[in-house]
């Protein structure tokens, strides 16, 4: 594939991540940060927030696996990855984190349980959307090319 072919598909794959809800203005925000000084700006962000993610998924299984669940420790893990969601633009992990919070709210085992396992599917995507994103970028970059905006 030339590059004048990887790079429309670059556009048009972001451009589908847009239009399907997985990323939100924020993300292009982030990206208009990312310049000559600073290349891998946006990869090294996203990537944080794959780490914290993870590790906030698993706090949360610990967490309702409890016989005696503390709501309020499950929604403040919840709150972080709400925060961190929004901040790269995860647009639909961030809106089931919000349905989450309800249910902690409403110390709903089974809604908890429900929107646990709809988190972890939306992240799911969105990271392997993500990855192939910057795995096309990449690609792009070793061809000599530039990243098209």
């Amino acid at each position: 594939m030339d590059l004048v072919q990887l790079q429309r598909q670059l556009v048009e794959y972001r451009t589908s991540l847009y239009h399907e809800g997985f990323l939100d203005e924020q993300f292009t925000q982030l990206q208009e940060l990312q310049d000559e000084n600073n290349p891998d700006f946006v990869v090294e962000v996203v990537s944080l927030f794959f780490e914290d993610s993870e590790r906030l998924l698993n706090e949360l299984t610990k967490a309702l696996e409890q016989q005696s669940i503390d709501f309020k420790r499950v929604d403040a893990h919840v709150h972080q990855l709400k925060g961190s969601s929004s901040s790269i633009g995860a647009q639909r992990v961030q809106k089931v984190c919000i349905a989450f919070r309800n249910y902690c709210e409403e110390q709903n085992v089974e809604g908890c349980l429900k929107c646990l396992q709809q988190v972890r599917h939306e992240y799911s995507l969105v990271k392997t959307k993500l990855e192939s994103m910057f795995q096309l970028e990449q690609q792009i970059l070793s061809a000599g090319g530039s990243i098209p905006m």
